[in-house]
Parts: structure tokens; sequence; C-alpha cells
């Protein structure tokens, strides 16, 4: 079960400075969560959610963590635009004895986003090689 604040590092943003979220939902395998102080017509929010379906060997399960934050835009200031990047795990749970293999993928997409290669370290900022193409739309 997730925190119903999230306000001991769980969320950083790009210069690695602690960005807090409370609860602000749940509704069946939906979670959802708001920054500390958003501005309400500009919502920064954390969603968590899961469905499943199939059933024995072809059950499945679809997980999504995402961020949406409204922003005014750079370009016409007057414009609220929202970015939202997100994580999906797609899982045959009803194929898998064990999450280990899903573990390990998941450990993959994070060191591909967050490093440069033989870099033990954590980058927020956005210049590890996932997240350089990610963000900027480089092969």
């Amino acid at each position: 079960m997730l925190p119903t604040t999230l306000n001991t590092n769980e969320v950083k943003n790009s210069a690695g400075t602690e960005v807090e979220f409370g609860r602000l939902k749940s509704e069946g395998r939906t979670l959802i969560y708001a920054a500390s102080g958003e501005v309400y017509s500009r919502p920064h929010r954390l969603t968590i959610s899961h469905l499943e379906n199939g059933v024995g060997l072809k059950r499945r399960r679809r997980s999504l963590v995402r961020f949406d934050k409204t922003v005014m835009s750079d370009v016409e200031t007057t414009t609220p635009v929202t970015i939202s990047i997100y994580a999906v795990a797609d899982l045959p749970i009803g194929a898998l004895a064990t999450t280990t293999e899903a573990y390990h993928v998941n450990a993959e997409l994070i060191s591909f986003l967050a490093s440069l290669g033989a870099s033990t370290t954590i980058l927020y900022d956005g210049t590890g090689n996932g997240s350089s193409a990610l963000l900027t739309g480089l092969l």
C-alpha cells in the first residue's frame, strides 16, 4: 500500500529537490496524488493505475505510473499546456510464477533513463541516455 503522502524524497524534480504529493482520490485500482501547494488552475498530478484482463496463462496486468503537470506556455504566455510523462508495465501475470524478470526489465528502463552508461549516479536532470532521447526526440 502506498502512503497517503509522498514527502520523504519519494519524488524529486530535475534539480534533485523533493516534490511533495498528497493523496487526492482513490477509485477502484486508480490512485491520484496532487502536488502540495499546486496552483488550482495548473494541476500537478501523479496517477497510479492497474487493469487486469484475461484468464489463466493469458491473464495480463497493465500498470501505469504517470505524472501530469500543467504550466504556462513559454511561447504564448497566457496559454496553459500540460506535460505528461509515464511508464507502463504490461505483464503476463498468468504465465509468471515470480516477478523476478519484471524487476530486471524495470531496472533496465530506470538505468537507461537516469544514467550515462558506466555511471552509478542517478541523474535527475534529464541528461541520462534514455531521458535525453525521450525529452529531445533524438535517436
